[in-house]
């Protein structure tokens, strides 16, 4: 048994493992301005920032007013993202480290994540990940995806351990709360600066309020030795 106990680590992908956010903000501007929506804005991104992509456009069509079948504009943003993703998606730095540090550990982890299941694997391969992540959820893959449980208690059930026995990584104020809905520890790395004080937040065991700037492999592995110390 590694050093950690029996804990076990679930990755959110977007934001947490990786930069992709700008990739997806692309991907949807392009898709919204095909159907008309001219003026989408980074702005509007970071309201979605955290939610699976189906229940994105399902909120898009509502407040665009979109024609366009919603498994059309599924597969249009998810064709634009595999494109972008495939040229560039970016790991930080200190999760890779982190990631790396608890394979070698023997870590039981998983990604948990709300984009397609092609998208999840064509980033994890590329970035190299994919030798140490290779239990993957898509929100696809359950009944709801967060802030419902669904993703992170099947993460569980796939590596075979308790979910109080996990910790998730999260960046976005959904993931906390569906994180404290499945009953897991939780480190928040807030995206979003100005989400740190979203009422989500509140229920993790550890806010690194300052983001990826503030994220050190180091410090993670250390908190999750005390958490797993208390399991």
């Amino acid at each position: 048994m590694s050093n950690l106990g029996g804990t076990s680590v679930i990755f959110d992908l977007d934001g947490t493992l990786v930069d992709s956010e700008p990739n997806y903000y692309e991907a949807g501007r392009q898709t919204l301005a095909g159907q008309g929506v001219a003026d989408f804005t980074w702005a509007d991104h970071e309201r979605y920032v955290g939610i699976s992509t189906r229940e994105t456009i399902a909120l898009w069509k509502e407040r665009y007013a979109l024609e366009a079948p919603l498994d059309v504009l599924l597969a249009d943003k998810n064709r634009r993202y595999l494109e972008l993703a495939r040229a560039s998606t970016r790991v930080y730095p200190e999760m890779r480290k982190f990631v790396e540090l608890l394979a070698g550990e023997g870590v039981p982890m998983a990604v948990a994540s709300g984009s397609s299941r092609e998208a999840i694997e064509v980033i994890l391969a590329g970035t190299g990940l994919s030798s140490y992540l290779r239990t993957v959820v898509s929100a696809e893959e359950v009944a709801s995806g967060k802030p419902a449980p669904d993703v992170f208690l099947e993460a569980a059930r796939r590596l075979g351990v308790v979910p109080g026995d996990c910790v998730v990584l999260e960046d976005a104020p959904p993931g906390a709360a569906a994180a404290h809905a499945a009953g897991m520890g939780c480190i928040a790395v807030p995206y979003i600066a100005g989400q740190a004080d979203d009422p989500a937040f509140a229920t993790v065991g550890l806010l690194l309020r300052g983001g990826q700037a503030e994220f050190t492999a180091r410090a993670a592995y250390e908190w999750l030795r005390r958490f797993g110390g208390e399991g």
